[in-house]
């Protein structure tokens, strides 16, 4: 009777932290794996010196019509941070002024709550940097593929240092990648 009265507590004790447990970490994240498909504004392999190269090749008898088009103002590749993490994060500037941010072929983890950031430190700063002073741009879309997120116009983008992929849950950062222009 004695031994009953110790081992029904403590089962509920161990089922209530397992689902606590559970709920938090979300250990199946590991092998899952959400893909996203977005439309690149700037191709991935397309560079802006590439650009300056074929404009500058036109016969100059014959004036080409400029048309406005995105073009990539700053880039960088991945930096792991928590999580194995690669890819290419683009600062895009948009026709008429606007800005965005790419991840061309993003490769990491599936995490519980997974945002990304745009932070006004350098990529080389530690980690727990990057949980304060930065702008959220909402949840990461998904944990491989091409995305695109838009950065609202009350932005400064010349704050903008670097992007981070950061889980708000454990205040840990996944990835972080450079984004200054030059």
């Amino acid at each position: 009777m004695r031994s009953r009265r110790f081992l029904i507590p403590a089962s509920v004790f161990l089922v209530v932290v397992l689902g606590v447990g559970l709920y938090l970490f979300q250990p199946w994240r590991l092998l899952t794996v959400r893909e996203t498909h977005d439309a690149l504004l700037v191709p991935a392999t397309t560079s802006q010196s590439a650009t300056q190269s074929t404009t500058q090749s036109t016969p100059a008898s014959a004036p080409a019509p400029v048309a406005e088009t995105a073009k990539e103002v700053a880039a960088g590749e991945w930096r792991s941070l928590e999580h194995a993490t690669t890819g290419k994060a683009s600062l895009i500037e948009l026709p008429g002024g606007g800005h965005s941010v790419q991840f061309a072929s993003l490769n990491t983890s599936d995490g519980p709550d997974l945002y990304v950031y745009l932070s006004p430190h350098a990529s080389s700063s530690s980690e727990k940097t990057f949980g304060s002073g930065f702008t959220s741009l909402g949840k990461l879309k998904g944990n491989r593929g091409d995305q695109v997120y838009e950065i609202p116009s009350s932005v400064d983008v010349s704050t903008i240092r670097s992007v981070v992929i950061w889980c708000q849950r454990f205040s840990a950062g996944f990835a972080v990648a450079p984004l200054e222009q030059a």
